[in-house]
């Protein structure tokens, strides 16, 4: 069982930056490929980004491509993501997800939802000026 607590939400000004970051307990860290999603109100959640367990594949939606930047240290069982430029359409909860790496065969598994079986709580980011 993975546990994942995410923070470093918080309310930015449109053009700012933010950092989250998803600490991971109850498992082996680089054995999970990692993503972050998020949902905004009245919104099904939809997929930020993702990265495989070593770091050497990432992937953004188009919505993140050139703001957004996903990483992770297996050594400290954390996940980031750097958010810049951030518009008010950015605004939801985000959530990290995890899901063992074997299961990814294909790169389109990384986009998707259903793959991954542990999820945060989520942590908020309002952007508004």
């Amino acid at each position: 069982q993975v546990l994942l607590v995410e923070s470093g939400g918080g309310l930015v000004q449109p053009g700012g930056s933010l950092r989250l970051s998803c600490v991971a307990s109850g498992g082996t860290f680089r054995d999970y490929a990692m993503a972050w999603f998020r949902q905004a109100p009245g919104k099904e959640r939809e997929f930020v980004a993702a990265i495989s367990w070593n770091g050497q594949m990432a992937f953004d939606a188009d919505s993140a491509k050139g703001r957004f930047t996903i990483s992770r240290d297996n050594a400290r069982s954390t996940l980031w993501l750097q958010m810049n430029r951030l518009k008010p359409e950015d605004a939801a909860v985000y959530s990290c997800a995890a899901a063992q790496q074997v299961q990814l065969v294909h790169r389109t598994s990384y986009y998707s939802e259903s793959t991954y079986h542990y999820w945060g709580q989520g942590t908020q980011v309002t952007v508004s000026s």
